[in-house]
């Protein structure tokens, strides 16, 4: 282990590439010490009603509903603008910094030229959607997802069970047939389809290396192979060789170094060029090790926009409704889990902008409070069960464990007596509940959890958390980091610039130490059990083909929308920081 050199300190940069926003972190190789950050919000946040104007050459390009798009050019102004602020913050000499790491949001795939130029910055596709990087939560590439799904169960396709029986709208082969079926000629023009983990890695290094975890948990890539071109053929002809010329490319093992910080990117960043720059990741995966949670058992939920929840496990299992399961795809020896949740925060954050009435702004502001702390605080002097709703979470489709983003939300028991914090209270079970069903699965599926670990922004809001504790019957733990996914891709730049011989050692020396402990309370424990089982009935009423409802409800929208788009056009979504309560 050599983390100094000549006795003087060495540093470290992680790059937590967020849905709206990118922060850079400075860490000490020697401990892990955050010493300073910065961060960059995206220019052109998340792009949902229409193309905007100052990237297009010919003004707006309305969207279609369920797209979720963003612009690349954002990413790189992380790199120019969070590192040197990073730096700056620390008060180090950015010549004493040995590598830098980034991870990403996933499935967010950008479609670049044989040299990484994205598609959108090519003359003549400024003006086309589908030019532009498809961001993980977009979910317009369902119909797709459903056929892919279809063809592999009918042919017992080897790896279906890999992805607990489903994949998902999200991911890579669902967002890549959907372009080619909408604008063969974008599909055309495509070189290469690349997950923006690998894209800003490839922009600062100059090569472009797939990572092994988005291209095992997203890219449908088990045992060394993806799906066959037969396989390929019979989703469309044209799509037979999507693999061997858009997705396939050398494989970097997580921790290991993709190449070095070229001239113009250490023009970018401030920092030396040269520098190892680790093969990418993904913003949860690299959490893990952060919070020293690299053994099996130990279940990590990043908590945000969305929730994602990583383990590693001995042995490999087939865990029904699970995004994934790969080998080595977190650390190397053990098999990696992954589920997840599509929206947990960006529900808090819609109900606050669209359900609650202005008093309740205005109360929570003559008190200081914003208005999340207010209805947190409302809600926290309830008794379980008080209010009387139940809600389901799937306001943003159901990720895990039905694979369904056809699905959406719901609250049941409403009546002219209840009151916002009530319903906002219903919210925040829900996605407890959501959680429990996940926990539930790996329990079943022979994966047990034995630790369960928080990280993100919502690990500050009190509320939720023994919420948490009470409704899983896990005590929980939050990482002591506030940039949980930052200081675990630190961690992966020491790993790749040889400071430490693998990952399990560098998280033991640079891992954040526990923050809170919640245990859960008997009595609550008991009383969300109740609760719990009605949230299970209509999960499977609604979520197993027993009321189609939800599906059938889409169905009438797109066709209203495609009937008369003027009138429907979709609106742009809120701000997802929103959905951070504290």
């Amino acid at each position: 282990m050599d983390v100094t050199v000549d006795g003087s300190e060495q540093y470290v940069i992680g790059v937590d590439y967020g849905t709206l926003s990118g922060r850079a972190v400075v860490v000490r190789v020697r401990d892990g010490k955050e010493l300073g950050s910065g961060v960059f919000d995206y220019p052109h946040a998340v792009v949902t009603g229409s193309l905007p104007a100052d990237v297009t050459d010919d003004g707006a390009v309305p969207l279609p509903g369920e797209w979720a798009l963003q612009v690349p050019n954002d990413y790189r102004d992380v790199l120019r603008n969070a590192v040197p602020a990073a730096i700056a913050d620390a008060g180090i000499d950015p010549a004493a910094v040995v590598g830098i790491a980034t991870d990403f949001t996933a499935c967010t795939m950008v479609p670049t030229t044989a040299d990484g130029t994205p598609l959108n910055e090519v003359a003549g596709f400024a003006n086309r959607p589908h030019a532009y990087v498809k961001l993980w939560r977009h979910h317009a590439a369902q119909p797709q997802a459903d056929r892919i799904n279809g063809l592999a169960a009918e042919r017992g396709a080897s790896w279906l069970p890999r992805y607990g029986g489903l994949i998902s709208s999200e991911w890579e082969f669902a967002k890549g047939l959907q372009l080619l079926e909408e604008d063969p000629e974008a599909y055309a023009a495509m070189d290469h389809w690349v997950e923006a983990a690998d894209w800003i890695i490839w922009q600062l290094c100059g090569q472009y290396v797939r990572n092994a975890c988005t291209a095992g948990y997203k890219g449908i890539y088990q045992d060394g192979q993806y799906p066959s071109e037969e396989f390929l053929a019979a989703l469309n002809p044209e799509f037979k060789d999507f693999v061997s010329t858009k997705v396939a490319h050398t494989i970097g093992r997580l921790g290991d170094a993709a190449g070095r910080l070229t001239a113009e990117a250490a023009g970018w960043t401030g920092l030396p060029a040269g520098i190892a720059v680790a093969v990418g990741n993904v913003d949860a995966h690299v959490t893990a090790p952060a919070a020293r949670a690299v053994e099996p058992g130990q279940l990590v939920a990043i908590m945000g926009t969305s929730t994602c929840h990583v383990m590693n496990g001995a042995e490999l299992r087939e865990v029904p409704g699970m995004c994934g399961v790969v080998d080595g795809g977190i650390v190397d020896g053990l098999w990696g889990y992954e589920a997840g949740q599509s929206g947990v925060g960006d529900i808090f954050g819609w109900f606050t902008n669209n359900c609650v009435p202005p008093e309740y702004h205005q109360a929570a502001a003559e008190k200081g409070l914003g208005i999340h702390e207010h209805l947190t605080e409302l809600a926290s002097g309830q008794a379980i069960g008080a209010h009387g709703l139940i809600a389901l979470d799937w306001h943003s489709g159901n990720r895990s464990v039905l694979v369904d983003h056809e699905l959406s939300g719901i609250v049941v028991g409403q009546t002219l007596a209840t009151r916002p914090e009530d319903t906002y209270r219903a919210l925040l079970e829900a996605t407890a509940f959501g959680t429990r069903t996940i926990v539930d699965a790996f329990r079943d599926s022979g994966v047990p959890v034995k630790e369960f670990i928080v990280a993100g922004g919502l690990l500050k809001n009190k509320l939720l958390m023994q919420i948490y504790a009470d409704i899983t019957g896990l005590q929980l733990f939050t990482i002591g980091s506030t940039q949980g996914p930052a200081l675990g891709s630190a961690i992966h730049a020491a790993v790749a610039a040889g400071k430490y011989a693998d990952i399990r050692e560098a998280a033991a020396a640079m891992g954040s130490e526990p923050g809170d402990v919640y245990t859960p309370i008997a009595e609550n424990v008991a009383a969300y059990e109740e609760l719990f089982q009605e949230y299970r009935t209509l999960h499977d009423y609604f979520g197993r083909g027993a009321n189609d409802v939800m599906h059938r409800l889409k169905a009438i929208q797109r066709r209203t929308a495609a009937a008369s788009p003027a009138a429907t056009a979709p609106q742009s979504a809120a701000p997802a920081t929103v959905g951070a309560p504290a």
